[in-house]
Protein backbone atom coordinates (compact mmCIF):
# COMPACT_ATOMS: atom_id res chain seq x y z
CA UNK A 1 0.00 0.00 0.00
CA UNK A 2 1.04 3.39 -1.22
CA UNK A 3 1.31 5.96 1.85
CA UNK A 4 2.37 8.76 0.05
CA UNK A 5 -0.17 11.58 0.42
CA UNK A 6 -0.84 13.34 -2.89
CA UNK A 7 1.07 16.77 -3.77
CA UNK A 8 -1.12 19.76 -5.61
CA UNK A 9 -0.56 20.64 -8.95
CA UNK A 10 -0.57 24.18 -9.50
CA UNK A 11 0.15 26.46 -12.03
CA UNK A 12 1.17 29.76 -11.40
CA UNK A 13 0.51 32.77 -14.77
CA UNK A 14 3.15 35.11 -15.42
CA UNK A 15 1.62 37.98 -13.53
CA UNK A 16 1.77 35.77 -9.98
CA UNK A 17 5.15 34.86 -10.92
CA UNK A 18 5.41 38.98 -11.35
CA UNK A 19 3.89 40.34 -8.03
CA UNK A 20 6.98 40.19 -5.84
CA UNK A 21 8.63 42.63 -8.22
CA UNK A 22 5.09 45.14 -7.94
CA UNK A 23 4.86 48.13 -6.09
CA UNK A 24 4.31 46.91 -2.84
CA UNK A 25 2.83 49.91 -1.44
CA UNK A 26 -0.92 48.44 -1.93
CA UNK A 27 -2.02 45.80 1.27
CA UNK A 28 -3.71 43.59 -1.52
CA UNK A 29 -0.19 43.41 -3.25
CA UNK A 30 1.75 42.68 -0.12
CA UNK A 31 -0.46 40.48 0.69
CA UNK A 32 -0.36 38.36 -2.69
CA UNK A 33 3.07 38.34 -2.74
CA UNK A 34 3.47 37.44 0.81
CA UNK A 35 1.53 34.59 -0.40
CA UNK A 36 3.22 33.80 -3.26
CA UNK A 37 6.29 33.60 -1.45
CA UNK A 38 4.74 31.09 1.03
CA UNK A 39 3.49 28.80 -2.37
CA UNK A 40 7.11 28.98 -3.76
CA UNK A 41 8.80 27.73 -0.26
CA UNK A 42 5.89 24.93 -0.51
CA UNK A 43 7.14 24.45 -3.96
CA UNK A 44 10.80 24.10 -2.62
CA UNK A 45 10.16 21.56 -0.34
CA UNK A 46 7.99 18.97 -2.58
CA UNK A 47 5.03 19.78 -0.30
CA UNK A 48 3.02 21.50 -3.78
CA UNK A 49 3.85 20.59 -7.43
CA UNK A 50 4.48 23.08 -9.65
CA UNK A 51 3.29 23.07 -14.13
CA UNK A 52 5.24 25.24 -16.27
CA UNK A 53 4.72 26.28 -20.13
CA UNK A 54 5.86 26.98 -23.08
CA UNK A 55 3.60 30.35 -22.56
CA UNK A 56 5.41 31.25 -19.32
CA UNK A 57 8.36 31.25 -21.19
CA UNK A 58 7.23 33.18 -24.14
CA UNK A 59 6.23 35.92 -21.87
CA UNK A 60 9.02 35.78 -19.61
CA UNK A 61 11.82 36.16 -22.21
CA UNK A 62 9.45 39.37 -23.04
CA UNK A 63 10.41 40.97 -20.02
CA UNK A 64 12.25 43.55 -20.37
CA UNK A 65 14.02 43.30 -16.82
CA UNK A 66 16.68 41.01 -17.42
CA UNK A 67 17.03 40.24 -13.74
CA UNK A 68 13.45 39.94 -12.85
CA UNK A 69 13.19 37.34 -16.35
CA UNK A 70 16.21 35.39 -14.58
CA UNK A 71 14.75 35.03 -11.21
CA UNK A 72 11.19 33.90 -12.95
CA UNK A 73 12.80 31.34 -15.08
CA UNK A 74 14.98 29.67 -12.09
CA UNK A 75 11.53 28.13 -11.08
CA UNK A 76 11.64 26.39 -14.49
CA UNK A 77 13.56 23.52 -13.29
CA UNK A 78 11.36 23.24 -10.23
CA UNK A 79 8.35 22.19 -12.04
CA UNK A 80 7.34 18.45 -12.43
CA UNK A 81 6.05 18.92 -15.49
CA UNK A 82 6.70 21.48 -18.67
CA UNK A 83 3.80 21.92 -21.15
CA UNK A 84 4.66 22.58 -24.83
CA UNK A 85 1.61 24.38 -26.61
CA UNK A 86 0.09 21.53 -28.45
CA UNK A 87 -3.13 21.65 -31.44
CA UNK A 88 -5.25 20.25 -28.15
CA UNK A 89 -4.04 23.66 -25.72
CA UNK A 90 -4.43 25.88 -28.46
CA UNK A 91 -8.31 24.68 -29.26
CA UNK A 92 -9.07 24.74 -25.60
CA UNK A 93 -7.38 28.12 -25.77
CA UNK A 94 -9.92 29.47 -28.27
CA UNK A 95 -12.69 27.72 -26.07
CA UNK A 96 -12.03 30.73 -23.16
CA UNK A 97 -11.01 33.50 -25.28
CA UNK A 98 -14.58 33.22 -27.34
CA UNK A 99 -16.08 34.06 -23.30
CA UNK A 100 -13.44 36.76 -23.23
CA UNK A 101 -10.49 35.82 -21.58
CA UNK A 102 -7.50 37.51 -23.12
CA UNK A 103 -5.42 35.20 -25.74
CA UNK A 104 -2.43 34.76 -23.09
CA UNK A 105 -4.10 34.48 -20.42
CA UNK A 106 -6.40 31.36 -22.18
CA UNK A 107 -3.34 29.25 -23.40
CA UNK A 108 -1.88 29.24 -19.65
CA UNK A 109 -5.32 28.11 -18.12
CA UNK A 110 -5.40 25.34 -21.41
CA UNK A 111 -2.10 24.61 -20.89
CA UNK A 112 -2.60 24.28 -16.66
CA UNK A 113 -5.70 22.14 -17.06
CA UNK A 114 -3.85 19.77 -19.98
CA UNK A 115 -1.29 19.07 -17.35
CA UNK A 116 -3.23 17.93 -14.90
CA UNK A 117 -3.00 20.70 -12.37
CA UNK A 118 -5.62 21.51 -9.51
CA UNK A 119 -5.01 25.22 -9.39
CA UNK A 120 -3.95 27.93 -11.80
CA UNK A 121 -3.06 30.83 -9.28
CA UNK A 122 -3.38 34.85 -10.93
CA UNK A 123 -3.43 37.82 -9.83
CA UNK A 124 -5.56 39.02 -12.55
CA UNK A 125 -8.98 40.41 -11.45
CA UNK A 126 -10.10 40.08 -15.30
CA UNK A 127 -9.57 36.64 -15.33
CA UNK A 128 -10.51 35.62 -11.79
CA UNK A 129 -13.79 36.94 -13.07
CA UNK A 130 -13.80 34.88 -16.23
CA UNK A 131 -12.89 31.90 -15.28
CA UNK A 132 -14.97 31.88 -11.70
CA UNK A 133 -17.23 28.96 -12.77
CA UNK A 134 -14.97 26.96 -14.69
CA UNK A 135 -15.18 23.33 -13.68
CA UNK A 136 -11.58 21.67 -14.76
CA UNK A 137 -9.80 24.06 -12.94
CA UNK A 138 -9.80 26.21 -9.85
CA UNK A 139 -8.67 29.87 -11.08
CA UNK A 140 -7.71 31.07 -7.70
CA UNK A 141 -5.78 34.35 -5.98
CA UNK A 142 -2.59 33.37 -4.04
CA UNK A 143 -4.08 34.41 -0.78
CA UNK A 144 -7.44 32.24 -1.83
CA UNK A 145 -5.24 29.36 -1.98
CA UNK A 146 -3.42 29.94 1.06
CA UNK A 147 -6.55 29.75 2.91
CA UNK A 148 -7.68 26.79 1.11
CA UNK A 149 -4.59 24.81 1.85
CA UNK A 150 -5.31 25.62 5.08
CA UNK A 151 -8.33 24.88 5.38
CA UNK A 152 -7.56 21.27 4.04
CA UNK A 153 -5.24 20.96 6.60
CA UNK A 154 -7.15 21.54 9.28
CA UNK A 155 -10.01 19.20 8.14
CA UNK A 156 -7.46 16.25 8.89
Amino acid sequence: MDTKLAVTLIYLDICCFNRPFDDQSQLLVRLQTEAKLDIQQSVREGKIALVWSAVLDLENTANADIERSKVINGWKPLAVIDMEVTPQIESLAEEFASIGVKPMDALHVASAITAGATFLLTTDKQLLKRMVVEPRICVIDPVDFIKTQQDTSHEN
